[in-house]
């Protein structure tokens, strides 16, 4: 199989490569105040990443790669990325109770971060690694638990199927592809982004990886591909930047429990703020915060939908009055009138909401 990015092969786009070393790598937790970082570099320099999906090498489905895509989509071991291959078949530990799914690369440190300070992450390339990747929907999660998985043929009623892992690829003309299972099979869009990037929280405590929360993390915004720019605030000192989790696609909602996940190499720009307006604003907001080309993005976060778009909400008025002198109740007015707000993800434990709020609507107010 062709068109594989294996580690420490093919285009480097930034400054500095970090590949996904399979003996560096963090699985299931995420790195923490107590986390060595495994490159050191300086504010507004670029480093490529590689990323490593988790689907196709976790216990439930056999921690074997090699055989769980010969099997569900007829992929050769020739066909697999070699450190994707080295994690499954390493003596890492890896217990789905106690750990959570996800493959991050990382820590970077960022010279002269200390708490307080905001990262500001700048997308600049995606690159897909492989041509494949798998869609999930497992253990009585996602947005229909009960319903969804289906029982299997000749299960008792009632019984549910541990886990169903669907294999997509990108097809010839660029479109993802899903097979319906009688030859047909669905295309649509590809919008890569990586569902995990974040800085280490303020503890010595294990970060499990899949709730996302004012670290960042698991935060699954699908707005947040090239060209985004994600606002981090540094919580420990060298912030310690992370990424992971990588997506080719993924629908406002990630309804199934997993989205199309695929490995990519990012090469992002880590700038560090220092000045008080932006450290102000950071500490005034209940999350991270983001940019694309034409709008700002806001974010929910709470095991509560509802509690998440409250939040989501009271992020926008915040931004409206910091950084455009509008009032609250005006701000209210323009975003029920203007702004649009939805749902991020609702299988993280965590919920997310993410408002979005169109840059020409507030061009001529001019930032304060």
């Amino acid at each position: 199989m062709t068109h594989l990015l294996q580690p420490g092969h093919g285009p480097v786009d930034g400054d500095h490569y970090l590949a996904a070393d399979p003996g560096l790598v963090h699985w299931g937790h995420l790195p923490n105040t107590t986390a060595e970082p495994v490159l050191t570099i300086g504010s507004g320099e670029t480093v490529t990443v590689d990323t490593i999906s988790h689907e196709g090498i976790l216990g439930d489905q056999g921690r074997d790669p090699a055989a769980f895509f010969a099997a569900t989509a007829g992929i050769p071991a020739t066909g697999l990325l070699h450190d994707t291959v080295e994690l499954a078949g390493s003596t890492r530990d890896h217990d789905p109770g106690v750990h959570g799914p996800h493959v991050v690369t990382g820590p970077v440190a960022i010279r002269g971060a200390r708490p307080g300070d905001v990262l500001e992450v700048e997308v600049l390339r995606l690159r897909r690694r492989a041509p494949y990747g798998v869609i999930s929907n497992r253990h009585g999660k996602g947005a229909l638990p009960g319903e969804y998985p289906q029982p299997s043929t000749g299960s008792p009623v009632g019984t549910a199927a541990p886990t169903v892992s669907l294999v997509a690829t990108v097809g010839p003309d660029g479109l993802g592809r899903l097979p319906v299972g009688d030859g047909r099979h669905l295309a649509f869009p590809l919008r890569p982004f990586l569902g995990i990037m974040g800085v280490a929280p303020a503890t010595e405590a294990a970060v499990h990886s899949v709730p996302p929360g004012p670290h960042g993390g698991n935060l699954d915004v699908r707005h947040l591909g090239t060209g985004a720019r994600l606002f981090l605030p540094v919580q420990v000192p060298g912030a310690l930047f992370y990424a992971g989790d990588p997506h080719f696609s993924q629908g406002d909602g990630e309804v199934a429990l997993t989205a199309f996940e695929a490995p990519l190499r990012a090469t992002l720009r880590l700038t560090l703020h220092t000045d008080p307006a932006t450290r102000a604003l950071a500490a005034r907001l209940g999350a991270p915060f983001a940019e694309t080309k034409t709008e700002h993005l806001v974010l929910g976060l709470d095991p509560d939908l509802d509690e998440a778009m409250r939040r989501a909400v009271r992020d926008a008025l915040t931004l409206l009055a910091d950084r455009y002198g509008v009032p609250g109740p005006v701000g209210l007015a323009y975003l029920s009138a203007a702004a649009d707000f939805h749902v991020s993800q609702v299988v993280d434990g965590v919920k997310g909401i993410h408002g979005r709020l169109p840059k020409a609507d507030l061009a001529h107010l001019g930032i304060r």
